[in-house]
């Protein structure tokens, strides 16, 4: 009868054991992407990471808005490494860092290897922009990209027959060549967009239209160049960020740092979001860019 009980009571055990690593689990998994707030005492820098191209603004944009509700954080240091992307997601992203500003909290960009065209479109919503010497940004433009495969198709013998409401309906289709008059309406849509970005570097970096045309070119400069020209206002490094950032929310001593935690996955999630990430890599219609091209 011992034994019976020695074995019952391990079972027993062995199900609680379970039960809770379970609920420890759940409970992890719940709270995995949210911010760490085991260091919640005190005033802490927020860091919201800006990597690759920016082909999306709802992670970005989420964070933003869970720091400005936090009376913790009263300052966010945005660390952008990124060539740009969509034009319309670096707006996004710049109107909420605006918008977190106006809650009073104070926001510097700090650029890694690259925060060119739609990242520096980003960074120019800040408070203050800290680059490496090194740093490449710049790229200050619009561009669409439209392949071309009607010779392709031709060659297998494949033609595309497209009915259509309007002269202009399949603007920019890949079966056929562009007209004239096609490149000149597209044109007007670039002018306009690059125009925009042009107004956010006038309004923000306190330069002359005069001057930030003459820049606007598409060129790339380095954060040496970039601070000469009036485009970045301190060198340094990410840690000079956060001690700038700290400062400037009246943080004393050294800043606690909160950042969302990346939350864990399995092997299958991980495909999945790989196979996610090819196919959003593979053109499926034409959009307006702010980026570096390679």
């Amino acid at each position: 009868m011992r034994k019976h009980d020695v074995v019952i009571g391990v079972i027993i055990g062995a199900c609680v054991l379970f039960v809770f690593a379970v609920l420890l689990l759940a409970f992890l998994g719940t709270f995995a992407s949210r911010p760490l707030t085991l260091s919640s005492l005190g005033k802490r820098v927020a860091l919201v990471e800006i990597k690759g191209v920016i082909g999306g603004s709802e992670s970005v944009v989420r964070q933003l808005k869970r720091y400005a509700e936090d009376e913790s954080v009263p300052a966010i240091v945005l660390r952008i490494d990124s060539p740009g992307g969509e034009a319309s997601a670096s707006q996004e992203i710049y109107e909420q860092v605006q918008k977190v500003r106006q809650e009073g909290k104070k926001v510097v960009a700090s650029m890694g290897a690259v925060a060119a065209s739609g990242g520096y479109y980003v960074a120019c919503a800040a408070d203050s922009i800290v680059a490496n010497p090194a740093s490449l940004t710049g790229s200050i433009g619009v561009q669409m990209q439209f392949p071309n495969t009607e010779q392709l198709f031709k060659k297998i013998g494949i033609d595309f027959l497209v009915v259509k409401s309007g002269p202009h309906k399949d603007i920019g289709s890949p079966y056929r060549p562009m007209t004239k008059e096609e490149k000149r309406l597209l044109q007007e849509v670039i002018d306009d967009t690059y125009d925009q970005f042009v107004e956010v570097i006038v309004e923000q970096r306190d330069l002359s239209r005069e001057k930030v045309l003459t820049l606007a070119d598409g060129r790339i400069f380095s954060g040496r160049q970039a601070q000469e020209l009036g485009l970045v206002d301190e060198m340094g490094s990410y840690q000079d960020a956060i001690s700038m950032a700290a400062q400037m929310g009246g943080i004393k001593g050294k800043p606690r740092i909160i950042r969302e935690r990346l939350k864990r996955i399995g092997p299958f999630d991980f495909l999945f979001q790989l196979l996610g990430r090819f196919r959003s890599s593979v053109p499926q219609h034409p959009v307006l860019e702010y980026m570096l091209s390679p």
